[in-house]
């Protein structure tokens, strides 16, 4: 009995069946950026790496310009998607580097060696071990070699 009503206020326009997107919804999202060739994890990627397909994928980006000089977390082979959980900031600190370790509060402030162990972007956490007293912290990279702990 409802579904007969909700039609028949549909068809006498009183109800819309479906939204239609607005113009510029559908010109960036009916694209998408695949890999051109293939992209080995790891690798800085350049507009070369990229093109774009019609038609939507859900997931992957729509413009090209989000994934240049970004870093490939994962193999990424030609004609597939590029999604925005495979890429991340390319990576200043490398795994089992020697890092400067950084603390400041008010007008204290320490630096000590450490190594890190994992990769990391600037703006992306890392854990460090200290090399004086072998503890590990959890810092935020804010250069090359360099980590920042709060």
């Amino acid at each position: 009995m409802i579904r007969a009503l909700v039609l028949i206020a549909a068809l006498a326009g009183a109800l819309p069946l479906a939204a239609s997107p607005a113009p510029a919804q559908t010109a960036s999202a009916e694209r998408t950026v695949v890999a051109a060739r293939p992209i080995r994890a790891k690798a800085v990627i350049d507009a070369a790496d990229l093109t774009v397909t019609p038609g939507a994928t859900p997931g992957a980006l729509s413009q090209p310009s989000e994934a240049v000089g970004m870093e490939a977390r994962v193999a990424i082979y030609a004609g597939w998607p590029v999604r925005g959980a495979d890429l991340a900031p390319p990576a200043v600190v490398e795994r089992n580097a020697l890092v400067t370790l950084m603390f400041s509060s008010g007008g204290l402030s320490i630096q000590t060696d450490g190594r890190a162990l994992g990769r990391a972007g600037v703006g992306e956490r890392v854990r460090v071990m200290n090399l004086d007293s072998r503890a590990t912290v959890t810092g935020l990279v804010t250069g090359p070699n360099l980590v920042e702990v709060r």
